[in-house]
């Protein structure tokens, strides 16, 4: 039988599915954004639902067919007391389903953990999985600095040692996105507009024990919209959260020196990846292909729970 894992994901915004090869590395994800109106920069739990529901056989029957050992779902965003969103009912019921129907094992992982292991795959250091490390999740809705140990249960411990106390990076930049009336999420056309943009310092957040504050960054962003162009714009922004989190990284690593990895959409940007290499030449990241919503990482740790219950 094949060494294959089904990994399913509905998050707010990306509806996706994954086959992974824990025999070769391979993996196979399919996924694609929801839709949300124009001009809008979000969408409600319910709507997210509908359409997760609706596209997420799509996904699956544009995998390769074959067996699978076990089926690992995202069931919460945070593996937290009272972490939950009614998106990740989508994909755990039928993941759940799929289980019991093929007669082999589920695994239920948060969103982060699975953000975590499709990092580690993509860099090539799933090693990182069996120590401590220091792990950035940055995303649209998160923007934490976490200590990752391994878990009793199998899984990644995740325990936030910084990262922003209010607004998270996404936001900021999806924020400034629809200043300068860009599809939300804008992450990556806010990349590109900054990529064609001379160099530019940004705001230097104050940063604390690993931790900033980013509320009042949005001030600083519309203040200078009339001032700057929009690339000159895109790339403040993109520095500011750069600024903030090469900081928070400095203080971490002079308290807690162990491998640090990047993993989530807003560290597919390339402003913040090369500003962050710069100053940690050892950090690993994900590529751009992983650093998103993904179902890669569910797959990789039901493969990885599944070989450890076998013994």
């Amino acid at each position: 039988m094949p060494n294959r894992f089904l990994g399913v994901d509905t998050s707010n915004y990306r509806t996706s599915a994954a086959i992974y090869d824990a025999a070769c590395g391979a993996w196979q994800n399919e996924g694609s954004l929801l839709s949300v109106p124009e001009g809008a920069i979000g969408l409600r739990q319910s709507d997210a639902l509908f359409q997760h529901t609706v596209r997420l056989h799509e996904k699956i029957e544009a995998l390769p067919e074959g067996a699978v050992r076990a089926v690992g779902a995202s069931t919460r965003p945070r593996a937290v007391e009272g972490s939950y969103m009614p998106c990740f009912l989508a994909g755990e019921s039928v993941a759940r389903s799929a289980a019991h129907l093929l007669s082999v094992p589920f695994y239920a992982v948060s969103h982060q953990q699975g953000h975590i292991a499709a990092a580690a795959l993509s860099a090539g250091r799933l090693d990182l999985l069996d120590g401590p490390f220091l792990v950035w999740h940055l995303s649209g809705g998160t923007s934490e600095l976490l200590l990752v140990r391994p878990g009793e249960d199998g899984l990644p411990d995740c325990a936030c040692i910084g990262g922003t106390t209010d607004l998270a990076a996404g936001q900021l930049i999806d924020r400034a996105g629809a200043l300068l009336g860009l599809s939300f999420p804008s992450g990556a056309a806010l990349d590109e507009l900054a990529l064609a943009a001379a160099p530019e310092k940004g705001f230097s957040p104050k940063v604390s024990e690993c931790r900033f504050s980013l509320s009042g960054m949005q001030n600083q962003i519309e203040s200078r919209k009339e001032k700057l162009s929009a690339q000159a714009l895109a790339r403040f922004t993109l520095e500011t959260v750069a600024n903030a989190v090469v900081r928070a990284t400095g203080q971490a690593l002079g308290a807690q020196p162990y491998p640090v990895l990047c993993a989530g959409g807003v560290m597919a940007s390339r402003i913040i990846r090369a500003r962050m290499q710069s100053s940690f030449p050892a950090v690993s990241f994900a590529e751009p292909a992983l650093s998103g919503d993904n179902a890669v990482g569910a797959a990789v740790l039901a493969a990885r729970l599944y070989e450890r219950d076998k013994k």
